[in-house]
């Protein structure tokens, strides 16, 4: 994308504690944006202040919470905001000065060329940026990433973490805000939300900028409360997609896979319990019982993952919105 194109994208940056950092990351965002949107999150640093003291890009517009609402309430703040804007992309960039602005028109193109309805940054997807990283932060991610796919359908994304995202302002009006998660679980339950939608998301490789900001989201720390919104939504996910909007051979391989996999095993685990107290082997009819439905139960599940990685969004929503805008 051209930098002296007419403007078509939005910027919406959540600020809290990067007074030290988001006016320098204001300055250094091009003129392909028209809009920028920055959202004091009840900062204790008054970031709002310092940007309104120390900025004087007639682009910028500050909100202000009374309350903290964390990352994903004061981007969905930003997003009401930009739906009043002639924007057709809005891009969320983080304050602290961790993302580079001068990969927004890589971010956006897909978005502006009618391919993707959601792209998000991903910094695991070179090599070289990979081996960099420490061990204990490229398990933490690829774990929650594992998490993710599981919950929002999206099997080939990575980096769930990551907030340097551009969305089709379409698609705003579309989201559940009310029940989309306010804080660090933001980014993760977003990705669940659009797979409902039937979104097409796509990411671009990107290399983070780690500096003397600190980032208070921390991979292995996180993988605990992740769990249990990533399990809810997995849950809600099949639920919506193989019972209610959706029948086919999936579920029923969902139906019997799972009761034959779990009798299979529970049932196996307690006569080896059994045979260890009584001393006694097992038979080999014991052993079929236990083994054969937990064979059936894994093949039917790996069918219906099959079938659930391949049915990925292809076709992007936000072309279909349009079309009926315009009708």
């Amino acid at each position: 994308m051209s930098r002296s194109a007419t403007p078509r994208i939005a910027v919406v940056i959540p600020c809290y504690r990067v007074a030290a950092h988001v006016v320098s990351l204001i300055e250094r965002i091009g003129p392909e944006v028209g809009w920028i949107i920055a959202v004091d999150d009840a900062c204790p640093e008054h970031s709002g202040d310092v940007i309104e003291l120390a900025c004087h890009d007639p682009r910028v517009t500050v909100l202000r919470h009374a309350e903290n609402q964390g990352v994903g309430g004061a981007v969905m703040t930003g997003y009401v905001a930009a739906r009043a804007l002639p924007a057709e992309v809005v891009v969320k960039l983080d304050g602290d000065g961790q993302m580079d602005p001068d990969l927004i028109p890589a971010l956006v193109a897909p978005l502006l060329r009618g391919r993707a309805d959601y792209v998000k940054g991903n910094r695991f997807y070179r090599l070289a940026n990979v081996s960099a990283m420490p061990a204990v932060r490229l398990f933490g991610n690829a774990v929650l990433s594992f998490m993710t796919k599981l919950s929002s359908g999206y099997w080939q994304l990575f980096d769930p973490t990551n907030g340097f995202t551009a969305i089709h302002r379409s698609l705003l009006r579309e989201l559940d805000r009310e029940h989309i998660a306010k804080r660090y679980f933001f980014e993760s339950d977003l990705l669940y939300h659009l797979n409902q939608l039937r979104a097409v998301v796509m990411e671009m490789p990107m290399k983070a900028a780690y500096a003397d900001e600190t980032s208070s989201l921390q991979p292995m720390k996180m993988i605990r409360p992740f769990l249990h919104g990533n399990l809810r939504n997995f849950g809600r996910r099949l639920l919506y997609s193989y019972f209610l909007r959706g029948f086919s051979a999936a579920t029923v391989e969902l139906i019997l896979g799972i009761p034959l996999f779990l009798f299979g095993m529970i049932f196996g685990a307690l006569q080896w319990w059994r045979s260890i107290i009584d001393q006694v082997p097992s038979t080999a009819g014991t052993v079929m019982l236990a083994a054969l439905p937990t064979i059936i139960g894994v093949q039917l599940l790996l069918s219906w993952l099959s079938f659930d990685v391949a049915a990925e969004p292809r076709q992007p929503v936000h072309l279909m919105l349009q079309e009926h805008d315009s009708a």
